[in-house]
Order: C-alpha cells, then sequence, then structure tokens
C-alpha cells in the first residue's frame, strides 16, 4: 500500500533521485512515497490482530424473496455489490501462514487494512536524531504539527474518468452520481475502498434515510386530511364570519402602540394553523413515537449483521487495547504498570484528569449559558420591535395595503425576523464554539481514538441542543403561557419595563412553532448544502487541468480529517431532533428531511470519490456515542410531542368543548369561538395598556374580547379561571399521561419483540467460532504429525560383531 507525504522545500532529501522520491510539477513540493512489503504488512497484522479469510463461507447468502423482481431496479451488479466472496475469518497468526487463503499476496489484506497498517507505523515510528536522547520524539502526526511535513494520506486508486477495473471507478459510477439516488449502496466496496467506519456511516445514513420514506408518507397524509378537511372548519368559518369574527373586538395585544382589532382580521392565519392543528396531529404525534423505536431497533439489527459481515464482532476490546492515541503517549509523562499488559505505560494521574474535566465543564456550561443569554436577547427583540410593527400595520386595513397587511400581521413579521436573528446567531456561536469543542477536547486528552470521540461528540451535541432547538422550546413551551389578563398583564422584566410578555399568534403558538421550525431546519440545510457546494467549487477551480502524477492530484483534493465524519453525523442527529422533538407542530418535516438525504447521500459520495483525499482507513462497530444520543432523543421527543398536542396546540380545548360544553342534540364546533374568550370591560382597562391613537371601539356593552377562560366582570370571582379552564388543564395532563404511557409501552413491547441480533447472524457467529476450533486443531494435529515424522529419522543398523564369553553367552561389539 502506497502512502504518501509531502515535504517542506527546506527538508527536501540530499539527492532528488532517491528511491521513493519525486519532484513535483511545480519543483517547490516533494513527495516521499512509502510503501510496506508482505513482511511489514504480514508482521503488524499478527500485531493488531487483524481478521483474514482461512475458509470460504458455506452458509448460503439469502433466500429468494417473492417478488424479487420488484426490487431489480434499485439493485446494482453483483460483483459491485460483493466484490469478493463470503469467507470465515480468524485473526492473523504469521506463524500459521499456511492455514489461511493466502492466493496471491498482493491482494491479500484490502486496501483499506494496508492504509491502516501504514498509518499505524508512521503514528509510533521514532525520528529524533542520534545523539539525541528523547525518546518521546515520534509519529508522523508530530511532524505534521511542526511542520517538517504538510501532509500525509493514502493515494487513491485511477481517476473516476478512466473506465477501468478499479474500486474508485465502480464507486463513481455506481454510487457518487446523482442518477443513482434510487439504488441500493455499495457498502461491501465502500468498506473494502474506505474501512469500517466510513461503510458504518453511509450504511447508518442510508438505512436513516429509508425510515424516513415511511414516516415522510405519513406526514403526508396526516397534511393532506388537513387540507381535504378545510372546508369543513367551522371554527375558522366562525372567526372570518362577519357577523360573528367581525363583531368581536379584541384587547390591545401590547401597550400604548397597538389598537383594537377586530377578530375576522385573523382568518387567513386560522385557516393557515388548521392546516396542521387538526385531528391527526395527534395521530401523528403517537405514530413517530412508534417510528422512531422502530428506526433504533431495526438499526440495531442492520447493525449487528454488518458487524458479522465486517468482522466486527470482537473490535470493542481490541481497539480500547491497541488504538491509542499517540497524542497521549506524547504528553503524558507519568508512567504506571499496565495491570493487562504487565508493561510500563503512561498514563494520566486523577488530580491532573479531575482539573482538566472540571475546567473543560465550566467551558461547556460557559457557552451554554451565552446561548441562552443570546435566546433571551432575541425574546426580548420580540417584545420591543412587536409594538413598532403594530404601530406601523394598525390602519393598514382601511388602507390600499389591506392584502399585504392581512397577510404580513404583526404577529408574524415579528416571528420571522426574530427567526432570522435568532439562526444568525446560531451559525456564529457554531463558528466559535467548534474551535473551543476541539481545544477543550484535546486539553483532556483522552487515551484513545474512540474516547476522543465521544468526548468531543457529547460537548458539540450539548451545545448543538441548547443552541438549534432552544428557541423552538420558547415558542412550544412558554410563549403565551405567562401572558395574565387585562388589567393584570405579566411584564418580562418588571411593569417598569414597559415589556409585556408575548401573547400567541391570533390563529394559534402552533403556526409559530411551524415558522420558527421550517426557518431553522431548512435554513440550517440550505446553508450547509451552499457552504459545501461553494467550497467544492472553489477547490476545483484551484485544481490544475493538465496531467501530472497522481500523488500530485490526490495533494490538490481536500483534506478529509479525523473529525470529518463527526461534522457529519453531527448534521443528520441534528435533523433527526428536528424531525422528532418538535413534529407534531410540521407533520411535512420528515418529506423535507428525506429530500435532503436523497441529496445527501450522493452529494457526500461524490466528495468521498472526487473531491477528498483518500481518508485513512479505521475500524468502528458502531457509530458510537450516536447511539445513545439517538435513544434520549427519541425519548425526550415522545413528552415534548405530548406537551405541544396539549398546551401549544388548541385541540384539547376543542375536544373539551365538543364533549363536555357544546349545547345542542348535535355535538359540532358551532360557537367554540364565543366560548374560548373571556369578557372585559373596556372602562376598566389600565392607562399603561390603553392605544395612544384610536377611538374607543363600538362593541356590544362596550366589553372587550381575549384568549382564556375567566370570569366576566360583576361575577363574585371576575377575572378568575373558569370551571371550564381546570378542565381543559385536566383533560391536557390526562392526555400527556396516556399518550407516552400508551407510546413507551408500545416502544418497550417493541424493543422486545424485535431482538438486537438476528437469529441468522447468531448461527453464523456460532458456526465461525465452532469451526475456527475445529480447523485450528486440526492444524495444530497435522503440522505436529510433521514435525513428529521430520524428527524421527531411521539410521542404518551398525557393522556388528559377536563373541563368546567365558560363560558361553553370545554377545555384540560395535
Amino acid at each position: 500500500m502506497s502512502q504518501s507525504a509531502v515535504q517542506k522545500p527546506s527538508l527536501k532529501p540530499q539527492t532528488a533521485s532517491n528511491a521513493g522520491v519525486k519532484d513535483s510539477d511545480d519543483l517547490k513540493t516533494y513527495f516521499l512515497k512509502i510503501h510496506a512489503p508482505w513482511e511489514v504488512l504480514a508482521t503488524y497484522a499478527d500485531v493488531l490482530k487483524i481478521k483474514v479469510p482461512f475458509k470460504e463461507s458455506d452458509i448460503p447468502h439469502g433466500q429468494d424473496v417473492p417478488l424479487e423482481w420488484l426490487s431489480r431496479p434499485f439493485r446494482l451488479p453483483e460483483k459491485v455489490m460483493r466484490p469478493q466472496p463470503d469467507y470465515f475469518t480468524s485473526p492473523f497468526d504469521k506463524d500459521k501462514i499456511d492455514f489461511f487463503l493466502i492466493k496471491n499476496r498482493d491482494t491479500f489484506f484490502p486496501p483499506s487494512t494496508r492504509n491502516r497498517i501504514v498509518y499505524y507505523i508512521l503514528s509510533r515510528c521514532p525520528y529524533y536524531k542520534e545523539d539525541c536522547k528523547e525518546t518521546d520524539k515520534k509519529g508522523i502526526k508530530r511532524l505534521l504539527n511542526n511542520g517538517t511535513y504538510t501532509s500525509a494520506f493514502p493515494l487513491h486508486d485511477r481517476n473516476t474518468n478512466e473506465q477501468c477495473e478499479s474500486e474508485r471507478y465502480h464507486l463513481y459510477k455506481n454510487w457518487a452520481r446523482f442518477l443513482c439516488f434510487y439504488k441500493e449502496q455499495p457498502l461491501n466496496l465502500i468498506r473494502k475502498y474506505y474501512g469500517e467506519k466510513i461503510g458504518i456511516y453511509f450504511a447508518w445514513l442510508g438505512f436513516y434515510t429509508e425510515m424516513l420514506f415511511f414516516a415522510a408518507v405519513m406526514g403526508v397524509i396526516c397534511f393532506t386530511y388537513g387540507v381535504l378537511s378545510y372546508d369543513d372548519n367551522l371554527t375558522s368559518k366562525e372567526i372570518c364570519d362577519p357577523s360573528i369574527g367581525g363583531s368581536i373586538v379584541m384587547c390591545p395585544l401590547c401597550d400604548k402602540k397597538c389598537s383594537y382589532w377586530k377578530l375576522n382580521s385573523t382568518c387567513l392565519s386560522s385557516w393557515q394553523s388548521h392546516l396542521f392543528d387538526n385531528e391527526g396531529t395527534v395521530f401523528f404525534a403517537m405514530f413517530m413515537g412508534i417510528w422512531v423505536t422502530l428506526f433504533l431497533e431495526f438499526w440495531k439489527r442492520r447493525q449487528a449483521q454488518l458487524e458479522y459481515e465486517w468482522d466486527l464482532v470482537d473490535f470493542e476490546e481490541e481497539q480500547q487495547q491497541l488504538q491509542i492515541r499517540p497524542e497521549f503517549e506524547t504528553r503524558c509523562t507519568d508512567q504506571r504498570l499496565n495491570q493487562i499488559t504487565q508493561v510500563r505505560a503512561p498514563y494520566l494521574p486523577l488530580p491532573k484528569k479531575c482539573g482538566r474535566f472540571c475546567l473543560s465543564s465550566v467551558t461547556v456550561l460557559f457557552w451554554m449559558l451565552l446561548i441562552v443569554a443570546c435566546i433571551t436577547g432575541v425574546i426580548v427583540y420580540r417584545l420591543a420591535v412587536y409594538a413598532a410593527f403594530a404601530s406601523i400595520m394598525k390602519d393598514s386595513p382601511t388602507k390600499k395595503i389591506h392584502l399585504v397587511g392581512s397577510l404580513i400581521t404583526p404577529q408574524l413579521a415579528t416571528s420571522v425576523t426574530a427567526s432570522f436573528i435568532n439562526f444568525v446567531i446560531i451559525m456564529i456561536l457554531n463558528f466559535f464554539y467548534e474551535r473551543v469543542a476541539i481545544w477543550i477536547t484535546d486539553m483532556e486528552i483522552p487515551k484513545t481514538h474512540l474516547e476522543y470521540e465521544n468526548k468531543l461528540t457529547m460537548k458539540m451535541f450539548l451545545f448543538q441542543f441548547v443552541n438549534y432547538y432552544s428557541s423552538c422550546f420558547y415558542v412550544a413551551f412558554f410563549k403565551g403561557k405567562f401572558v395574565g389578563y387585562p388589567g393584570n398583564y405579566t411584564y418580562m422584566f418588571g411593569k417598569y419595563s414597559r415589556l409585556r410578555n408575548e401573547e400567541c399568534d391570533p390563529g394559534g403558538c402552533l403556526i409559530e412553532l411551524t415558522t420558527q421550525l421550517v426557518i431553522v431546519m431548512t435554513g440550517k440545510q440550505v446553508c450547509g448544502n451552499i457552504q459545501e457546494a461553494l467550497l467544492n467549487w472553489w477547490c476545483s477551480r484551484k485544481a490544475r487541468k493538465d496531467q501530472y502524477s497522481r500523488w500530485e492530484q490526490d495533494h490538490d483534493l481536500q483534506n478529509f480529517s479525523q473529525l470529518g465524519l463527526f461534522y457529519e453525523y453531527l448534521e443528520m442527529v441534528i435533523q433527526f431532533g428536528f424531525i422528532t422533538l418538535f413534529v407534531a407542530s410540521f407533520p411535512l418535516a420528515p418529506l423535507l428531511a428525506l429530500c435532503n438525504n436523497i441529496l445527501e447521500v450522493r452529494v457526500d459520495a461524490w466528495k468521498f470519490t472526487t473531491q477528498f483525499r483518500r481518508p485513512v482507513a479505521a475500524k468502528a462497530h458502531n457509530i458510537g456515542a450516536w447511539q445513545e444520543i439517538l435513544n434520549v432523543v427519541a425519548i425526550l421527543s415522545v413528552v415534548t410531542n405530548a406537551f405541544i398536542v396539549s398546551f401549544t396546540s388548541d385541540m384539547i380545548p376543542r375536544l373539551v368543548y365538543l364533549y363536555a360544553y357544546h349545547h345542542g342534540s348535535e355535538a359540532t364546533m358551532s360557537g367554540y369561538i364565543n366560548n374560548s374568550l373571556s369578557v372585559y370591560d373596556i372602562s376598566q382597562i389600565p392607562l399603561l395598556s390603553t392605544p395612544e391613537e384610536g377611538a374607543i371601539p363600538a362593541c356590544p356593552a362596550c366589553c372587550l374580547r381575549y384568549r382564556d377562560y375567566r370570569y366576566p366582570p360583576g361575577h363574585q370571582r371576575q377575572y378568575s379561571h373558569t370551571m371550564q379552564f381546570w378542565h381543559i388543564l385536566a383533560a391536557k395532563l390526562a392526555f400527556i399521561i396516556i399518550m407516552e404511557h400508551v407510546v413507551f409501552v408500545v416502544k418497550f413491547f417493541v424493543a422486545w419483540l424485535i431482538p438486537d441480533v438476528p437469529s441468522e447472524v447468531k448461527a453464523r457467529i456460532k458456526r465461525e467460532r465452532y469451526l475456527i476450533q475445529e480447523y485450528l486443531h486440526n492444524y495444530e494435529v497435522e503440522k505436529l504429525k510433521i514435525q513428529l515424522s521430520q524428527s524421527f529419522i531411521i539410521e542404518p543398523k551398525p557393522e556388528v560383531c559377536t563373541a563368546t564369553d567365558k560363560h558361553g553367552v553370545l554377545s555384540e561389539c560395535l
């Protein structure tokens, strides 16, 4: 396997014609090609306990599936899907080299294994001078950090436009082109060329995208139900009716700047809200709770199957013991006896570890509080700007811009601008925190690569969780919940701050949550795709068009860092949170995610095959810490969607009115609007809340209306909550408990019903272990027989003489 290292001109070897050193076309950069011969590969394959084939598998691949012809258009050629036959494998042992199926030494170790071995050696190779006694100067990473070498990378196969039997060409032709978006992914070929870690990522991304199809279909059905029931929405009809909604005058939504307004001015937003806030919302929220369980359980089964097929079943212990980070070995000066290997090894003392952990935790907490402070600033912006928008738009119904004023309400204008400001803040904080997270993770000096990635994953996800979702949590669970009532409004920083807490949009808070979700989720995906497209365009623009060497072409490509997959996972897990935590407010979110992921798979494949240098192959038997994060998000999503349906949606109040408070022989929603609005005496309105301009509206008995369930003026308990309010609150809490228990019971039942490891995989693992023991036993027996036969040599009998002693007994003598 060739590995290329790029050296600075000042460090150019003495003789440019040395074997393995090539001058570049620009005469400024020098390349050192490294090749590992068979002896080196075999030695380190033994050290790393790499599994290699010893017998071709005799277990059938799979059984014929009925109607298999339906899936034929989505399938790839067999030679692409399975570039090599299935084998039973065993850890490589150099002393038992004839035990393994070695047909060709040049191709026995796959490319990913060869470049992993070479990089493993380079990471631990000392480079100090003979007169230097410092033994910690070793590893290619240190040479890269101090600028001795500018880069080190494995070489790609030939160009993707060369129609030859190379693995890279097959990947480009069958995987990286967008026209193949409906085809299955050649996971075995990806694993063979790039390694198991990248293969697991694309397997997970493909499986996630396939499961999104079912969620997207159900979301479209629920949205279609909202569209088809559009004309049957009696609530919106009452709001738009001039005799009902046109005769209801509402209290000002802010102090001084906001005027009185009529309920029918929110006709359009009421219709829009119905598209997402209908009976299908409850069903879809429960469906997504079960869908996420099926997704995680079926992925565990798929992951177990890949673990077996890719020889990763016993990889966890191997990785923990062997793949220690060179940075840990270099920076940890203390040593102690390793209880497992009985060799003195570097370690980080507990006091130092605790100190670094505390500093890291404080840093993460500081940045999370910084996000909360920014969100608070956005809320203050919403409170302050709403009055300005209300002042600008208060006369719109009487002017020629009536249509614009109806479409762009003060609530909508405030919500949209605040969402965009919040999105800009999210992107800025992301830019800075990514660098901070890497710095504090490096400071903790994790021992293994796995530990490093897990620590960085938890830090980044905690930050991203607060950064991306805090604004949605505010709109869903806080906005409009602590408003008070006319004459006793609640203010954010006290009454004299003049920042009155926001009320929900007249169409309901759910439509505002939908707006927030669409802007943040879509904006993140669009910005990410634009950023990748511009970066790839700029890099391809800089690349030379003439023909030059393979290593120079690879050097001009983008470097795929060790954390490259980390950002890919992070992007998808954040998206997963959007489509699960708040999906009750926007059933079309899975459809948007599906469209994005179909494009994401092919864009990532195109980047790997054409835009990135070939990454150093690495092993991974699962998706790491992301699995636990997905499990936590899945559990939390059941709770958030139950609260959204109960407290953000108007579904529960409508059902309580329909079955408990409707007066009439037929249960309909007629009269719901009048029932859901409380009455306030306009003569009691405080001076602070009185509009600066605008005549007192002509309303029946000079009463204003507002959204709440309170007793009217003149009642002995005026402006206190009615019994209907407590009935609705009890119904909301009951719904949360029922929905959570139903979904969780189904989740646990499904998790129990579906085993994490398929029975077929268990049988294969047992058979392979049995065969390893049997074949090794037979191999040792045969080897012992050969050794015995070679050591037992029959020599010819020497000449003898006979004699008779004095007793007459014959004896032999030499």
